[in-house]
């Protein structure tokens, strides 16, 4: 069975039908005054609604219908699904502490098993993030070490671009190990070949387990867990964090034999040395588990997201040349042929609302990554108790109608002013809000900036000969994250 195609509901049905009947005082498990939403079948909730390739579209239909705090039951899964800038703020940064948590989903149970970062819970995910935002810190992010380190990775980037001679290529892994290499030298301390092959892999299970994590298959299997045996996707994710586990494991193993408190080299370093202090604690965080947990996490984030989003940028600049024209524009008057810093960034509104408009446009997490309340909570006149699952879609803020002027379309005019100034818009959560905000934010703008900054400033970008930009797909993959789907584009030289 192919994992991208949903199993045919009667077939899941008759399966299930036997399992759930002892559940069946979970149907009346509804609270009073909770959020309206449509009436759950027997055993497969409201699946039949929902089109699991693309929930969140379905989902931004369902708020039209039902308003923008709504109940909807997937499976024995009972969530709440909050849409609209309003309505998403309040929750999460209003309220922060009260929609903190993370649910209980099977298969990041299964795969994180309570340690790292995105999927903890309680005192481990408080412990594991101010370990990594001090030690990301420690190590650069948001500063001119870190800062040099990008711009020497553009060079790198640059002469991959070079070698094509103007010729198409396609450039998700060329980008996606840029852009790798930034947290791998932080996590790891160096950086890698883009053909290596240990390095070729690493990306590819990461990028693998993300595009399942989204898949109909996964989704499945989290809704009936008990029915595993028939999803073969969540085996070939458990398979890829094994082989994950193995390398960092394999590396830390190696550090260790050279390890100095005195000079630490890079994050896992740090994370050995905070180990060996805690030696004497039986309930310490600073364990085995938590160091390969924590790594895939920063490795996986500190990579896809911002690797995403320049590939959408590029893409976006081959369909909209006017646009581009007018970033090289920019560039060549504020940077000229200087290596572009991230000093430049406040002369360069235009570059600057190209850049935001990519990530709003893009909307590359369109779910989010769920939450759950941590406390019995009110909201908007609602009861919600401790532990609902709640889902704040990022794409309902991101095209909130009320917020942008042209919520569907690429407009970099929605983050500058009449005179051409650059704007904030409050509605802008590319990187999500409150307690659960993106640990690498200003690690992935400063990214962002140089990247896209530097590509332009020696590169037009084109479509392949015998493509139009028309003929450029906007559909984006299905996955946790939504990349576009491949394409091939001509980097011709602009020097």
């Amino acid at each position: 069975m192919d994992w991208m195609d949903p199993l045919p509901i009667f077939f899941l049905f008759v399966l299930t039908v036997t399992l759930f009947l002892k559940a069946g005082s979970f149907w009346n498990a509804n609270c009073q005054n909770s959020p309206p939403g449509p009436k759950p079948l027997p055993l497969i909730g409201s699946l039949h609604l929902l089109d699991l390739k693309r929930p969140y579209i379905t989902m931004c239909k369902l708020s039209k219908q039902y308003g923008p705090v709504f109940s909807i039951q997937m499976g024995a899964q009972k969530m709440v699904v909050l849409t609209g800038y309003e309505t998403v703020k309040e929750a999460l940064v209003n309220q922060a502490d009260a929609f903190a948590g993370r649910p209980f989903i099977p298969m990041f149970e299964e795969f994180n098993k309570g340690y790292g970062i995105i999927f903890s819970h309680g005192e481990n995910w408080r412990v594991m993030r101010r370990f990594a935002l001090s030690t990301l810190r420690d190590y650069g992010m948001g500063k001119r070490t870190i800062e040099d380190r990008i711009v020497e990775e553009c060079g790198f980037l640059i002469k991959r671009f070079e070698s094509y001679e103007g010729k198409p290529f396609e450039n998700t892994a060329i980008i996606n190990g840029a852009v790798s290499n930034i947290i791998v030298s932080i996590l790891l301390g160096k950086r890698f070949e883009y053909d290596d092959s240990t390095f070729v892999r690493l990306l590819r299970l990461i990028s693998e387990n993300l595009r399942l994590f989204g898949s109909p298959s996964v989704q499945l299997y989290n809704m009936f867990p008990a029915l595993g045996f028939l999803f073969g996707a969540h085996k070939t994710v458990l398979n890829n964090r094994d082989e994950l586990h193995v390398f960092i494991q394999a590396t830390f193993v190696e550090y260790l034999k050279e390890l100095d408190a005195n000079d630490q080299r890079n994050l896992i370093d740090s994370f050995l040395i905070r180990q060996q202090e805690e030696k004497t604690q039986s309930n310490g965080f600073f364990n085995n588990e938590n160091l390969k947990a924590v790594v895939v996490n920063l490795f996986a984030a500190g990579t896809e997201t911002t690797s995403t989003t320049l590939c959408w940028g590029l893409l976006l600049m081959m369909k909209y040349p006017e646009i581009q024209n007018k970033v090289q524009e920019e560039i060549a008057r504020v940077i000229g042929s200087a290596q572009p810093r991230t000093e430049h960034r406040a002369k360069m509104p235009y570059t600057d609302a190209v850049i935001h408009e990519i990530q709003r446009f893009s909307n590359i997490l369109p779910t989010n990554v769920p939450h759950a309340t941590t406390m019995d909570v009110t909201f908007k006149g609602y009861s919600i108790p401790k532990g609902t699952y709640i889902l704040p879609l990022l794409c309902s803020v991101l095209q909130d109608e009320t917020q942008w002027e042209k919520p569907l379309k690429f407009y970099p005019e929605h983050f500058l002013d009449s005179d051409g100034k650059f704007v904030k818009r409050d509605a802008f959560m590319p990187f999500s809000a409150g307690r659960r905000i993106c640990a690498g934010e200003t690690l992935a703008k400063m990214e962002l900036f140089l990247f896209f900054t530097s590509l332009l400033q020696r590169f037009t970008f084109q479509p392949a000969p015998g493509m139009s930009k028309e003929d450029l797909d906007f559909m984006p993959l299905v996955g946790f994250t939504t990349p576009p789907v491949p394409y091939k584009c001509c980097a011709s030289s602009r020097s």
